[in-house]
């Protein structure tokens, strides 16, 4: 029988790191989704009104944002390992203290400590695993993801179930076995590098400038139909401009070290994550509406309408080390963004033809796939073309960018469709308004298209810059 080449069989240290990394996404992913959909619950129990209690989500999402720029710094400053145990055992202590909350003001407040432990798990799960598979991270990533995409599925189905049958408080409370177990995990396979860790000099100014930002920016997006969300829009964008302005000059002393976009495989990764994450986005707030607002369908319908596209990003990603492997990552992250706009075009059919399930389901079910066939190509690219030591910093680039494409686009999709729309359409302008916007969806991913076309053909044709 025939072995893989020694270049292609993945080491026991590779699958022990990435067990360890799957935990902190899945339980991150787990808990984002079961309170989520309690919110309503949540506003019951703790006699609150919804829109103090959506801060539960959004508190948490802010938290996360305001620590992302601090990941590389942190890196390189402790090691990964201690930093991952860090923010695992401050996650798991936030999510004990969210659970003894006893109003929702003390909630929020303790969510938005979660926040800044969780905000640290994604892009350090990225960077592990980046830096224990190196240029097997498609075919591993690939592999670890399925559980991690189960979470919007299992999450419904785990809270219905606490808070039909538990106390709400268990929301929270249900993720003390799973950290303590990741803990073990992690305190046993993770392999210690304090030192290889470097006492780089945290840049306060950057600091003060992009955190405050990143968040400013997000927050104004969600709420730019009033005057506050419209300033914060504003000033978000004017700090970032700012901090792009020190950073520059700064170089590899800054928060970010902006010399990593200039590699030409790096910049082009980004762009095509940032428009990949902003037509994913974009697509979770204009598909739901549509299928109600302009197609009648009731909010329990449109939940299990949407299922297909999950499902076809089930079924691609653990592909992904086969494909990257067999067509290279400029076709497959190109020909996942061309699947995903084709798809897309049936929408804008949907809207003027009217609702059918027999176009709906196949349409969705390969958006799903082509969106899925984007990102992890993309992203084993970017890691590729800079060395070990830089990963932390390049993880850090990416996710910020990553997290700036969905407000963004979907800030841009909501303004064009509320402009279609107008203050008093009704009726069948309803639909044009939605055929409209969902041209504008399917052009982002044409945008899409047309930056993986500038992504390397293959991994061997990426490599580090000489002297890193």
């Amino acid at each position: 029988m025939a072995t893989a080449p020694d270049s292609e069989r993945l080491s026991p240290e590779v699958w022990k790191v990435s067990a360890v990394a799957l935990f902190g996404t899945l339980l991150s992913q787990l808990d984002a989704t079961i309170v989520n959909v309690s919110l309503t619950s949540l506003a019951t129990d703790l006699h609150s009104s919804l829109s103090v209690i959506q801060w539960v989500t959004s508190g948490y999402l802010l938290a996360l944002t305001l620590v992302l720029p601090l990941n590389g710094w942190l890196v390189d400053r402790i090691g990964a390992r201690a930093l991952y145990l860090w923010c695992f055992t401050a996650f798991t202590i936030s999510s004990a203290l969210c659970g003894l909350a006893w109003s929702a003001q003390s909630l929020i407040a303790f969510r938005v400590l979660q926040g800044v432990s969780g905000g640290l798990l994604a892009p350090m799960a990225q960077m592990m695993i980046a830096r224990a598979a190196g240029r097997q991270m498609a075919r591993v990533v690939g592999l670890i993801v399925a559980p991690v995409l189960l979470a919007p599925v299992l999450g419904p189905i785990i809270a219905g179930a606490i808070l039909q049958y538990a106390s709400w408080r268990w929301l929270f409370l249900v993720n003390l076995p799973v950290g303590v177990v990741a803990l073990l995990l992690a305190v046993f396979l993770l392999p210690a590098d304090r030192d290889a860790a470097t006492r780089r000099k945290l840049d306060w100014v950057g600091l003060m400038l992009l955190s405050p930002g990143l968040v400013l920016f997000l927050y104004g997006s969600d709420k730019l139909g009033d005057t506050t969300g419209r300033m914060s829009f504003g000033l978000g964008i004017v700090m970032m401009a700012a901090f792009l302005m020190t950073a520059r000059r700064k170089g590899g002393d800054a928060l970010v070290d902006l010399r990593l976009f200039k590699s030409k495989v790096f910049s082009t990764s980004a762009i095509t994550q940032f428009l990949s994450n902003g037509a994913l986005f974009a697509g979770q707030m204009l598909i739901p509406a549509f299928l109600i607002a302009a197609c009648g369908r009731t909010p329990g319908e449109m939940g299990w309408m949407l299922a297909p596209q999950g499902l076809g990003m089930m079924v691609t990603y653990p592909s992904m080390g086969w494909l990257t492997k067999r067509f290279g990552i400029r076709q497959v992250s190109a020909g996942g963004a061309l699947v995903a706009c084709l798809s897309t075009l049936a929408f804008p059919y949907l809207a003027h033809a009217g609702f059918a399930l027999g176009v709906l389901i196949p349409a969705l079910f390969l958006r799903g796939m082509g969106m899925s066939a984007v990102g992890l190509p993309s992203m084993t690219a970017a890691y590729a073309s800079v060395s070990k030591a830089r990963l932390p910093m390049a993880t850090t680039s990416i996710n910020i960018v990553q997290r700036l494409g969905g407000p963004t686009m979907t800030t841009i999709a909501a303004t064009f469709l509320a402009w279609r729309l107008g203050a008093n359409a009704g009726g069948p302008a309803i639909s044009t308004a939605y055929a409209a916007v969902f041209l504008l969806l399917a052009a982002l991913h044409a945008a899409t298209f047309l930056s993986a076309m500038r992504l390397p053909r293959r991994l061997n044709d990426v490599a580090p810059p000489p002297g890193e």
